[in-house]
């Protein structure tokens, strides 16, 4: 859904009043449904083309150790995603940089000198086949 359509677009699109779908709209926000708008940025203009997936997994599974872990990650610009996960992993990150260098400084510098991180497993996007985040 386009977030720059305009209330009386919505409207007409869903067959309501424009008073009637702004106050729908309104309920949803304040209820937390609707939880923000956002801008889908073209990662090559800003100096992000270089997107991957990263797995960590760490030494130790105690609540501190994983608190440590985001906070890092929290402080780290270039972790745009940080997902506590199931499986022989802790942690799935999304990744964004510059290019291959910047993500080799990222993975070597930052995320591998990381107290307790026992591994990295790096899946580099080729290519995205659907990208429905808003």
């Amino acid at each position: 859904m386009d977030a720059r359509l305009t209330n009386l677009a919505l409207a007409a699109r869903v067959g309501l009043s424009a008073s009637a779908c702004l106050r729908r709209v309104q309920a949803l926000e304040r209820a937390g449904t609707i939880a923000g708008y956002r801008a889908r940025i073209d990662r090559k203009t800003v100096g992000r083309g270089f997107l991957a997936y990263v797995a960590v997994g760490l030494s130790s599974h105690t609540k501190a150790t994983q608190e440590a872990f985001e906070r890092a990650v929290a402080a780290t610009p270039q972790i745009v995603e940080c997902h506590n996960v199931t499986g022989t992993v802790e942690y799935l990150l999304r990744a964004e940089v510059e290019d291959l260098d910047a993500y080799k400084k990222l993975h070597t510098d930052i995320l591998g000198a990381l107290p307790d991180v026992a591994s990295l497993t790096t899946y580099v996007v080729l290519s995205t086949a659907k990208d429905e985040r808003g």
